[in-house]
Order: structure tokens, then C-alpha cells, then sequence
């Protein structure tokens, strides 16, 4: 074992031994790239959210969730490497660990991001020629949507309820939304709370209502279609639009598909 150090998205520097042999990941997205990368015996910890691949969910351990950490539990396993992402865990508990293990932070606003992470992960965990091949397979199934994406309408692509909140302006939602084609119908940033008055007022195209991380249903299509009687309104597979990781390898064609439902 040697030492090497590592730039993360965060632009910080970080020194592990490598490769690393005890990893714990803490988020979802992330976690199945590891597994996609053949790391089963190196992943010691994961989320309860990390429920992909299930059968490898089940045998794992727990570290609480992605915004609520077992510190504790962090720390029994004694990790040579944390894996974590600045939007989905929580700052103080991940400057927290920083003080005791080495943390690779992801950034990830687009898919130009993602594929960074997917390489980045690659290298930090000595399996970069599959990263490599991984990040290859994506770019080329999203070439291949964008050469047919022709669709140009407004979406409101809605992410909870009660209030209703929807994916806005430098989110990666966003940017995969106009990767299909979609225009994104508001013009505000992250993730903005809607009105009842301001749907109505937006009137987009079509209703995207995400299964994660609000679980809709099709009792609220209906419930959004009697706000917005003109657009279609639909519920689409959220890890499709929002998880960064090996998961990407099959978006294009779902999100053909749903180019297909939509035109």
C-alpha cells in the first residue's frame, strides 16, 4: 500500500492509502458505481437510501441517512476512504469526518460533472480504465439522444409536494431535461417552491412528477390535472433525471422512450 493524493470536485486536496480497502459511501448514485466498478469487497458502509443493486443492499451496512449520519457508526468501521457529494449530505457533518478520514467530495450540476466524478472515482479507487469505459458508454447514449431530441416543450418537473417544489435552473434535473429535449418552463434556480396561482400561471406542456424523493402516484396526476387541465401530466422514474452515477448508462433510453409518450 502506498499513499497518493487526489483532487476532489471540491477542488480539495486529499491524501489516501492506495488503493483503498475499506470504503464507505453516502450516497446512492455513487454507491452503484462502485459496485459497477466491482468494489464489493471494498465497500464496508453505505446509506439506507443506497438501494441499488438490491441484492448487494441487503448485505452491507447502514450508516444512517445522507442527511443523517451515524457518526458513530462512521467511525467503529474505521474507513481509509469516505465518499460523499456537497448537494445531498449535510456540510457539518461532512467537514466532521474531514477531520478524522480522508473525504472525496463530488460537485455535480450537469452531466459534464458526472462523467468527472464517474473517472474521478475511477482513478481514486484503481479501477479507471472501467470508469473510463463506463463514462464512454454514457456520452455515447446521450450523443445518440441528442442527435433526436426535438421536442422543445416546456416542463415542470415537479420533486415534492405539500409544498410543491420543482427542479429549476443549474440542477442536474435541469440539465438532463434539456439533454432530452425539454425545455425547463421555470427560469428560477435550484429548487423553488410553487404556488397553486403560479402553476396555473406557468402553464407548461407537460407535467414531469418524479417517484423520488416525494413518492407520487397517479393519484396526483389527477390531482395536477385538474390545476393544469391542458398539459399532459405524468409520473417518470426519478433515479432516470437525478442519479449522476452508473445509472446514467441507462437514461438515454428511457428518456427516448419518453420522448415517444410525450411528442
Amino acid at each position: 500500500m502506498t499513499s497518493k493524493q487526489f483532487t476532489d470536485q471540491m477542488g480539495r486536496l486529499i491524501t489516501i492509502s492506495f488503493p483503498p480497502k475499506r470504503i464507505i459511501s453516502l450516497v446512492p448514485s455513487q454507491t452503484e458505481l462502485l459496485f459497477e466498478l466491482e468494489l464489493d469487497q471494498e465497500i464496508i458502509g453505505m446509506t439506507k437510501f443506497c438501494i441499488h443493486p438490491q441484492d448487494k443492499f441487503k448485505t452491507k451496512p447502514k450508516v444512517g441517512g445522507t442527511k443523517k449520519l451515524n457518526m458513530k457508526m462512521i467511525r467503529e468501521l474505521k474507513p481509509d476512504l469516505i465518499i460523499g457529494n456537497k448537494e445531498e449530505n449535510e456540510q457539518s457533518q461532512i467537514e466532521e469526518l474531514m477531520n478524522e478520514f480522508p473525504v472525496w467530495m463530488s460537485d455535480i450540476n450537469e452531466l459534464a460533472d458526472a462523467v468527472g466524478m464517474i473517472t474521478g472515482i475511477g482513478k481514486l479507487t484503481g479501477r479507471f480504465q472501467q470508469a473510463e469505459l463506463i463514462s464512454f458508454k454514457i456520452l455515447e447514449g446521450f450523443n445518440m439522444l441528442n442527435q433526436s431530441a426535438k421536442s422543445n416543450q416546456t416542463v415542470a418537473y415537479f420533486i415534492w409536494k405539500d409544498p410543491f417544489m420543482v427542479a429549476g435552473r443549474n440542477t442536474f434535473i435541469h440539465d438532463i431535461l434539456n439533454k432530452a429535449g425539454y425545455e425547463n418552463f421555470t427560469k428560477q434556480d435550484r429548487y423553488p417552491v410553487m404556488s397553486m396561482d403560479e402553476i396555473k400561471k406557468s402553464n407548461p406542456d407537460l407535467v414531469f412528477l418524479s417517484s423520488e424523493p416525494y413518492p407520487f402516484k397517479d393519484v396526483h396526476v389527477v390531482e395536477l390535472k385538474s390545476i393544469l387541465p391542458s398539459a399532459k401530466v405524468m409520473v417518470v422514474d426519478g433515479e432516470m433525471f437525478s442519479w449522476y452515477g452508473s445509472r446514467l448508462l441507462q437514461s438515454p433510453a428511457y428518456l427516448q422512450k419518453l420522448a415517444d409518450l410525450t411528442n
